[in-house]
């Protein structure tokens, strides 16, 4: 080794070259036929604690990716995989293979000498490419992803974070003697780790971004564990740690067949509280005047009639109207709704004005004040889908005098989300960082397998929260968080 060599060096990492025109996976069986002609009867060339060290590493950070990923499965180890790295190892070569095995699994290399380095820190170096490394978002895709990496190298930090790739297994290997880019390195220390299904496929992004474990395939239930798509109690194929038996040990299929899944009694529905409808919109007529409804934390929204134009009830005032003037023909003159259509309206209450101008607008002639009294201002309802992890705290938190929130459109199905992202807290009066449309099954405002509209008033925050089991959902009890505010949640006639 030349001079200018430190005393102790790492090689940069080779990335997993792949040919453009397989774009196919190998048929499964083909696939462990291959993994089978590296089977090796002898020890296992990697120690527990390594081989926990690096699957913990792997996991943990596939579950910190940026931006986050939907669909990151969790990694396991898997012994055929780690045969066929050990078998590679053995050879000594500085490069992928064996070839005809490459094409079925990803493959990532490390080699050091000198010091010891934990085969860790080379799994932490293969992902710290991604500083090099820019994610292709989907609307970057059409179809095809661009390939955006500023540095020498990121195939594997990408191999490490594909989010269909489940199983790994690694081998070490002290070789002698061994060619690295031209020069012979003495006991040089070469780590081999295999992967599937194997990842890299030319012109796909890694994964998929959105919030952790909102994509996760079918076969996992919705199980999610530390962002990772998780199937927990899962039944899997077993596997076999070689040994120096003639015949591995046997297993009892009358204890486990891997191949069945055991039957378990299906579970009952969650019976649905009955529930006090409690409605914020309040239906009223042409004539009614803001101080003749404005009675209690409810109201701010109403429902108008259509052609209040023709009406008699006085408006007074321009933007800001004085309470004695009729809501939804201020409404009109203001251009909220229309006469032919009426619709929804929100108020703020605007406490003392100290007058009040008219003006002609949309058919409607207002009156002038010049005294001070109380006003209000209307607003536009609008109606916004969102799914069943939107939380107010994001889409319209509490600011005084006044907050509305859009009409809520909730999809069905919400209390089969994952609850650690789709939190529920508090009981009547909720934390503004829970999930809106789980909270409205949780309040019996909407039926979990419909889901519906719903109606959001944000509120000053509450102290503590209660928890409260109902309709198949059991909310939390905290303290407020710092900063957060609450919320009330009504249904929709």
């Amino acid at each position: 080794m030349s001079p200018c060599h430190s005393w102790i060096l790492v090689a940069t990492f080779i990335a997993l070259v792949q040919d453009s025109s397989c774009r196919s996976v190998l048929n499964a069986t083909h696939f462990e036929h291959l993994l089978k002609r590296f089977h090796s009867r002898a020890k296992r060339s990697i120690s527990q604690i390594d081989k926990d060290e690096i699957l913990q590493l792997h996991n943990h950070l596939r579950g910190e990716v940026y931006p986050s990923s939907s669909n990151m499965e969790y990694m396991e180890w898997d012994y055929e995989l780690e045969r066929s790295a050990e078998s590679w190892a053995q050879q000594c070569v500085w490069d992928h293979g064996p070839s005809h095995l490459i094409k079925s699994i990803g493959q990532n290399l490390a080699v050091h000498w000198g010091r010891y380095r934990s085969p860790a820190s080379h799994v932490q170096a293969w992902y710290d490419e991604v500083k090099d490394y820019t994610y292709p978002y989907a609307h970057e895709c059409n179809p095809w992803c661009p390939e955006r990496c500023s540095g020498s190298m990121c195939t594997h930090y990408t191999q490490l974070v594909w989010a269909t790739t489940n199983r790994v297994g690694c081998a070490i290997n002290v070789c002698g003697r061994m060619n690295v880019w031209g020069e012979i390195w003495e006991n040089a220390v070469y780590l081999v780790c295999n992967y599937s299904p194997k990842g890299n496929w030319i012109g796909e992004a890694p994964y998929r971004h959105g919030r952790p474990c909102s994509e996760c395939p079918p076969s996992y239930g919705g199980g999610c564990k530390n962002n990772l798509c998780y199937k927990d109690n899962a039944v899997r194929r077993p596997q076999h740690e070689q040994t120096n038996e003639v015949e591995p040990p046997q297993i009892n299929t009358d204890v486990l067949n891997p191949w069945t899944v055991p039957y378990s009694q299906p579970q009952p529905q969650p019976k649905e509280e009955p529930n006090n409808m409690e409605y914020m919109t309040q239906v009223i007529e042409c004539e009614t005047k803001m101080r003749d409804r404005c009675k209690g934390t409810t109201c701010n929204r109403y429902m108008c009639p259509r052609y209040c134009e023709s009406s008699k009830a006085k408006v007074i005032g321009t933007l800001y109207y004085e309470t004695q003037s009729s809501i939804c023909r201020a409404a009109i003159h203001q251009g909220i709704i229309s006469n032919e259509e009426g619709g929804l309206v929100d108020i703020t209450r605007r406490g003392k004005i100290p007058f009040f101008v008219k003006s002609s607008r949309n058919g409607i002639q207002s009156l002038s004040k010049f005294k001070s009294a109380n006003g209000f201002s209307v607003s536009k309802v609008t109606t916004q889908a969102v799914d069943c992890y939107t939380t107010v705290a994001e889409l319209c938190p509490f600011k005084k005098p006044a907050t509305h929130c859009p009409r809520i459109n909730c999809p069905p199905n919400c209390l089969e989300e994952f609850p650690f992202w789709a939190r529920v807290i508090g009981n009547k009066i909720y934390s503004d960082r829970s999930s809106i449309c789980r909270t409205a099954v949780h309040a019996g405002v909407i039926k979990n397998h419909i889901g519906g509209l719903v109606d959001v008033k944000p509120v000053e925050k509450k102290n503590r929260y209660t928890a409260a089991s109902k309709n198949g959902i059991q909310s939390e009890s905290i303290k407020n968080p710092p900063d957060g505010k609450a919320f009330r949640i009504f249904a929709v006639a």
